[in-house]
């Protein structure tokens, strides 16, 4: 809940409306995970809301921590009233990455239960989909993390695709910004999409936060092949939806760019990458595969990556090459809560 909304809680209980501005403090501020520990509140008003509401904090049920320090989480999740799965009792998880770097630590954060995108190289889109979670189960994923006052960054891409739940995106957002919820800058939150455009609109015009969109292939044919969302949502639409927008400034605007071996990683490549970002101001991220099960995608090599770099580079285009973390352990996206759906069904 906003502190707006905890303010109406706190009048229609029959209490002063700045009470919903102290439990908004409890919340956002210190953290806490029981409304006992609101010492501010007078006891009768603890337990009043005792009788309403909990503050909601799950911690993870599961970890998985490489040796690079990166740390995957599993969380459980309620899902939101559109959940689908077709067990009705069926246990949902959802993972979430924190990832320390130097002086930086960044937490990747889930929003849906499954994908619907079925991207050919992801994990979570083989899962099928399953629900879009509620707003208190993204912002959980950094309420319970036993890291969380080390997290310099958030990014909104894990499982699920931000701009399907674009409601619960948005509040979560809002509460991470708000100068009554966590007060971060709108620059240290990236929310990632693969191009749903009237969404991905709505998210410019109504957030200042960083976008990400995933490229992987500048060319038609060849995305759609790795991402059958090409179809409905063509790469070059969704750069005509960007250009509308100033990133010259504060707001960044980045491509997510997986690169396979002998598929999408030539100089031709980075050709038509530089002809379709052409008038944008942006980066472009190049990742390497971490290969999932039963998907014949060869990862490409240290020195092609580079070139392509260097060619983006050379050609105007801020390019890098992100570091590849957590490979020891279920460090492709959808790995960990895949296994763990295994394990509950048998």
């Amino acid at each position: 809940m906003t502190a707006t909304e905890l303010k109406a809680v706190a009048k229609s209980l029959g209490m002063p409306a700045f009470t919903g501005g102290q439990i908004a403090q409890w919340l956002y501020q210190k953290q806490v995970t029981s409304l006992d520990e609101m010492t501010n509140l007078s006891k009768a008003n603890r337990e009043l809301l005792s009788q309403h509401y909990v503050v909601g904090a799950m911690p993870p049920i599961d970890c998985q921590r490489s040796k690079d320090g990166t740390v995957k989480y599993l969380f459980p999740v309620r899902c939101s009233a559109d959940c689908c799965a077709t067990e009705t009792n069926a246990a949902r998880f959802v993972e979430t990455v924190f990832i320390p770097d130097d002086d930086r630590a960044t937490l990747c954060v889930s929003c849906q239960v499954g994908c619907k995108m079925n991207c050919l190289f992801c994990q979570t889109g083989k899962q099928g989909f399953e629900g879009n979670l509620t707003a208190a189960d993204i912002l959980n994923q950094i309420y319970s993390l036993p890291e969380r006052d080390l997290l310099t960054n958030i990014v909104f891409m894990g499982q699920g695709e931000p701009m399907d739940n674009l409601d619960a995106i948005l509040r979560v957002t809002h509460l991470l910004t708000a100068n009554d919820g966590y007060a971060w800058s709108p620059k240290r939150i990236t929310v990632s999409s693969v191009g749903v455009r009237s969404k991905l609109k709505r998210f410019l015009d109504e957030s200042q936060c960083h976008v990400a969109i995933s490229m992987h292939s500048p060319l038609h044919e060849q995305r759609l092949q790795l991402m059958p969302a090409e179809r409905a949502m063509p790469i070059a639409e969704t750069l005509d939806l960007l250009r509308q927008y100033d990133f010259t400034h504060q707001r960044r605007c980045s491509f997510e760019y997986i690169c396979f071996g002998g598929l999408n990683d030539s100089q031709d490549h980075g050709r038509e990458i530089v002809k379709l970002v052409s008038g944008l101001e942006c980066r472009i991220n190049l990742i390497r595969f971490h290969a999932i099960p039963n998907v014949d995608l060869p990862p490409t090599d240290e020195q092609r990556m580079e070139q392509l770099r260097d060619y983006l580079t050379h050609h105007g285009v801020f390019a890098t090459i992100r570091a590849s973390r957590g490979q020891d352990i279920f460090a492709a996206c959808g790995l960990l809560s895949t296994a763990k759906r295994h394990e509950e069904r048998t």
